[in-house]
């Protein structure tokens, strides 16, 4: 708290960061964008998710990278724009945009995974790690064929890469982050080990 109050703002910028982070976060472009395209609700189809894998499964790769591009550069925007205000800001807008993705208040807080979203903070708070990311991603995606797989792999390697290369706070926000983004993919884990896990490119 204390490091709050000596900002020149005061505690201002990490509620105003955190707000905004939210709002950003909470739309859901995977949504909007099959509900334009005519395809109804994605959340009626595979995993249920409004994410661009799901979005993927209606059959339509271009929704699908576009949903993935704007659901990554909500959370780039978030943080990269709050990060004028500090770091400590540019964190907080960073993980409210995730949980805005997550838990978005106009779908009664019931959204996406989180890893398009988890994406953009990184690219937003240390773009170089992100490149480790997309390595271990499509390693893991051309091997496994399971998107899910590929993200839960990338996103244990990447915290740890950040403390090792002495990114604190950084670090430490993606030990939370990638935690919670274990926790939202529990099913994908059972169906994983049950062997009935959709792959990438498989319709709903």
């Amino acid at each position: 708290m204390s490091d709050l109050i000596s900002w020149p703002l005061g505690p201002a910028p990490t509620v105003i960061s955190i707000i905004f982070g939210y709002l950003l976060g909470s739309i859901p472009f995977g949504l909007i964008l099959t509900r334009m395209a005519g395809l109804g609700d994605v959340r009626k189809i595979g995993s249920g998710n409004i994410g661009a894998t799901n979005v993927l499964r209606t059959g339509n790769k271009k929704l699908a990278a576009a949903t993935l591009l704007l659901d990554a550069l909500k959370g780039t925007a978030a943080a990269a724009i709050a990060s004028r205000w500090g770091i400590e800001a540019g964190i907080a807008a960073g993980f409210a945009a995730f949980l805005g993705h997550l838990y978005p208040v106009w779908l009664g807080f019931k959204g996406g995974k989180g890893i398009a979203t988890y994406i953009g903070v990184l690219l937003g708070l240390a773009p170089i790690i992100v490149l480790v990311f997309s390595a271990i991603w499509l390693a893991m995606a051309k091997l496994t064929r399971y998107s899910s797989l590929s993200a839960l792999v990338a996103t244990f390697v990447v915290p740890v890469v950040l403390l090792v290369s002495g990114y604190g706070k950084i670090g430490l926000l993606f030990v939370v982050m990638s935690i919670i983004t274990w926790i939202k993919h529990r099913a994908n884990i059972q169906r994983l080990l049950a062997g009935t896990e959709s792959k990438i490119g498989q319709k709903g």
